[in-house]
């Protein structure tokens, strides 16, 4: 199978399938790193872009209210979450949402927790304002991984102001319980940190529920933001919108203060059509989506298992992307990158991106065709039978 097969993606710019030889030196790798998927949006989104396309004038565009009921309605559905519409604000992306957030809770020298191994931008997100980077390694157990919430107490007491909690987890898998949050909850409150609660695969779980983090916060007194997308669930990343869910109205003034003096907010017209289509019509196609990437994750943990049993597969609880353990092959590192690229032939993200917890590990995306699962386990196992001839 060549990349051709997949020619909706090769040669449109896609930074999945186009920018291997930018960012592996190599443009023959088979992609599967990148987070997002190889499926084409639903179509009530894709008619609903094509709608503001026909009408062609592109000039500067007020937010629908219809949209803000769109999420509203979302939310309520999906979660039994009822949020008022004007509880929302509207940003261009999960991760500069975060990134205001953390000018706007937080001073230099504050002290700001993430959990490794965790989304790699989270890393420059502190670090790039000037704050204390905390980092709380999860512990890997060998069902799955957990929160040491003795190290994260000894943290907050110390006098973290923040709490970036990636919530399901990016790239464990882990789709944390209400117990797990409640706990967060609580030490939040004893050592008053800002949990800012990086939603955006919500949509995408496979075992247990979601459970949004102020749902496992009724009771406590925390200050939080919850950020969500339809950027994942409905693959449309590119159209950049996502919002920022608040519970406390002057915490909210004083982020939309921030981004009022950024100049951050004018509405792009494709996004929020498709975002209001996805949310409205989209229910089903996510059904069937997730339906068909358990199937290619069960593939996956199948073929590992019974062909390359030194290779351990973290089976996701949600999200569409798996983390594995190459440990076990003594692979760590560049060793590890180099062994993925020449041997097997494979772009995946390497697991240092994720912090040094990540070293030895590597995360895979499963969104796609299963032909593309079949083409990638392929790659792995003739490299991993290579290594053990040698």
């Amino acid at each position: 199978m060549t990349k051709e097969a997949f020619n909706e993606r090769w040669n449109t710019n896609s930074m999945k399938w186009d920018m291997l030889e930018e960012r592996y030196n190599n443009p023959d790798l088979w992609p599967m790193w990148v987070a997002d998927m190889d499926f084409q949006a639903p179509q009530p989104v894709l008619e609903a872009m094509r709608e503001v396309l026909d009408h062609g004038i592109f000039g500067y565009h007020v937010r629908p209210k219809s949209l803000y009921k769109a999420v509203q309605g979302w939310l309520s559905r999906r979660f039994s979450w009822e949020v008022n519409t004007d509880q929302m604000v509207f940003t261009p992306g999960v991760v500069p949402s975060i990134s205001h957030l953390i000018q706007t809770f937080t001073e230099e020298g504050d002290g700001v927790i993430i959990q490794t191994p965790v989304y790699y931008p989270f890393f420059p997100l502190v670090r790039n304002h000037n704050r204390h980077l905390i980092q709380n390694p999860l512990v890997e157990t060998e069902s799955g991984y957990e929160i040491n919430f003795t190290e994260l107490e000894s943290q907050m007491k110390e006098g973290a102001r923040m709490i970036v909690l990636c919530s399901p987890h990016n790239p464990v898998g882990r789709v944390w319980t209400k117990a797990e949050l409640e706990e967060v909850a609580r030490l939040a409150e004893v050592y008053n940190v800002f949990v800012v609660s990086d939603e955006i695969h919500a949509d995408l779980i496979f075992q247990g529920e979601h459970v949004p983090f102020v749902h496992a916060a009724k009771g406590y007194q925390v200050e939080t933001a919850t950020c969500l997308a339809p950027s994942k669930t409905f693959n449309i990343a590119s159209l950049q919108l996502s919002y920022v869910v608040f519970e406390n109205s002057s915490l909210q003034r004083r982020f939309e203060n921030q981004l009022k003096t950024n100049f951050v907010g004018i509405d792009n017209p494709l996004a929020s059509a498709a975002c209001e289509a996805a949310y409205n019509e989209g229910e089903q196609w996510l059904e069937d989506l997730i339906a068909y990437l358990k199937g290619n994750i069960a593939y996956l943990k199948a073929q590992v298992a019974e062909n390359m049993p030194e290779i351990k597969v973290f089976e996701p609880e949600g999200t569409y992307l798996v983390w594995m353990d190459f440990r076990g092959l003594g692979l760590y590192g560049e060793d590890l990158q180099t062994w993925l690229r020449e041997e097997a032939g494979l772009a995946l993200n390497d697991g240092h991106m994720f912090g040094e917890a990540g070293n030895g590990f590597a995360r895979m995306n499963i969104a796609c065709p299963r032909s593309h699962i079949e083409k990638g386990v392929q790659l792995l196992q003739h490299a991993y039978e290579q290594k053990a001839v040698k």
